[in-house]
């Protein structure tokens, strides 16, 4: 292979570009952040303005790294309608509910547990709640539709004209894949939608070639590669790195935990248990809380060091964030709060790291982690988060990623495998646990209290979300 790799990493909050030398080196890194707009009272992705500072920095590194080759990871949960080289309608941002009339047609005829592994789930976190509330607002534009693109599958499209699906986006929590079928589920039969779901090519596979313009006004020819859920290619990169029977915690707006050796029968669907896809299309058990955007919304976006010291004092007050703070989660149920005292600053940065270390610990109990343990992301950045998780979980290797960027490592992974390249090695490094004065006993009360919270309003509302059928 000549030439470097783009691998453009879109997550809800942050939009990257990164380029890897064919021998794995990260030669740039790029950021913006998306836009969300209002279309006819939907929030939306405003595309045009991503692409174009897609186009321009892909124009940019081309010239500067000699870029000839681009890849997508990019969040779960987004979809576009496409006919032609046509957007019909803008990228819905799944932070947002249905209508209760569309909930009420969609909701009970979504696909068994048992035959998606998908639970109910609120917002757009099912994307087929969301292409169903398209279906039934905007017939005409639905009707008008050729192809259902998943949202990495998007951008393919937009740079080189495929219209392609692919399997670990499909089967992320969608309600669109039967993973033991490795075929799509019921509920796209029963609606008629297959027809519009295009041929599937593995993440990484060459796929076509966009024609880039530079600042001069010349052009030049990019092989486009499929795209990829970012959480499925951080898992796809560990794996190909040599590392086997992990757990991985994936951490960026969401946490996502992926254990294969947990079994499918042991995943909960009342607590966010799911099974996503591998690239392979193999079952992934998971679970996953909103982590990063808890963090922020707690700690009122702190990013500086936080000392043990604030931690210990926090403890030694007997404070505690409760869950939760964003939807979805082992804690659908309960709404977030801090209790025991007034907190600022640093201490209540304290507050916000204790929390995510609490609910990754119980997460991990919840699918059956006791083998090696790979942190990778924004989270991992944080010393005391990683040091705590090896201090609560003693009997269990926890190692974590050196670069923090696994989804776009991961990427670059699979588009070098489909040329013959294998350049990235083993690079995570062991994590030594803690000495936190009173961690072991804070994590028994707030177990204590999380789950005596979630079963007061379980009981307050036994009907609530028949759903977790």
């Amino acid at each position: 292979m000549s030439g470097a790799l783009a691998v453009f990493d879109l997550g809800k909050t942050n939009s990257k570009l990164f380029v890897f030398s064919p021998d794995g080196i990260l030669l740039d890194e790029r950021r913006t952040k998306p836009v969300w707009r209002d279309f006819r009272g939907r929030s939306v992705l405003d595309d045009e303005r991503l692409f174009g500072w897609m186009n321009h920095e892909l124009a940019e590194v081309a010239v500067t790294h000699g870029v000839t080759r681009l890849m997508i990871s990019a969040h779960g949960c987004a979809f576009a309608l496409v006919r032609g080289n046509e957007l019909l309608h803008p990228i819905l941002d799944y932070e947002q509910e249905v209508p209760e009339t569309v909930a009420r047609a969609i909701d009970p005829i979504l696909p068994d547990f048992s035959e998606t592994y998908t639970p109910w789930l609120p917002l757009g976190f099912s994307i087929a709640r969301h292409i169903y509330w398209l279906q039934t607002e905007e017939p005409e534009v639905f009707s008008g539709t050729e192809a259902i693109l998943c949202y990495p599958q998007f951008w393919v499209w937009r740079f080189c004209g495929r219209k392609l699906a692919e399997w670990s986006y499909l089967g992320a929590h969608s309600q669109l894949w039967a993973p033991l079928k490795r075929d799509y589920s019921s509920l796209v039969e029963r609606l008629g939608w297959r027809d519009r779901f295009p041929a599937i090519a593995p993440a990484g596979a060459v796929v076509g070639e966009a024609s880039v313009t530079m600042a001069d006004g010349s052009t030049r020819a990019i092989a486009v590669h499929n795209g990829v859920h970012d959480s499925n290619a951080a898992l796809a990169y560990y794996r190909m790195t040599g590392l086997s029977d992990f757990t991985l915690v994936s951490t960026g707006t969401w946490v996502i935990i992926i254990n294969l050796d947990c079994p499918l029968g042991a995943l909960d669907r009342e607590r966010d248990m799911i099974a996503n896809v591998t690239v392979n299309g193999e079952p992934a058990p998971s679970l996953r809380f909103m982590g990063g955007r808890e963090y922020d919304l707690i700690s009122d976006g702190w990013n500086k060091p936080i000392s043990q010291e604030a931690v210990e004092r926090v403890i030694e007050r007997g404070i505690f964030a409760m869950p939760s703070w964003a939807a979805g989660g082992p804690f659908p149920e309960t709404k977030g709060r801090i209790i025991g005292g007034d907190v600022s600053g640093e201490e209540r940065a304290a507050v916000a790291v204790l929390y995510v270390a609490m609910m990754t610990d119980l997460s991990l109990d919840l699918i059956k982690s006791e083998n090696l343990l790979v942190v990778d992301g924004g989270l991992a950045k944080i010393d005391l988060f990683t040091a705590m998780l090896a201090e609560l979980r003693p009997t269990q290797i926890i190692v974590r990623s050196t670069m923090s960027e696994g989804s776009a490592t991961g990427a670059a992974a699979l588009a070098f495998k489909a040329l013959g390249l294998q350049p990235f090695k083993d690079e995570t490094v062991p994590v030594t646990a803690s000495r936190i004065r009173g961690l072991d006993a804070y994590r028994a009360r707030w177990r204590e209290l999380a789950e005596g919270a979630r079963a007061a309003a379980r009981a307050a509302k036994p009907d609530a979300k028949e759903a977790s059928r």
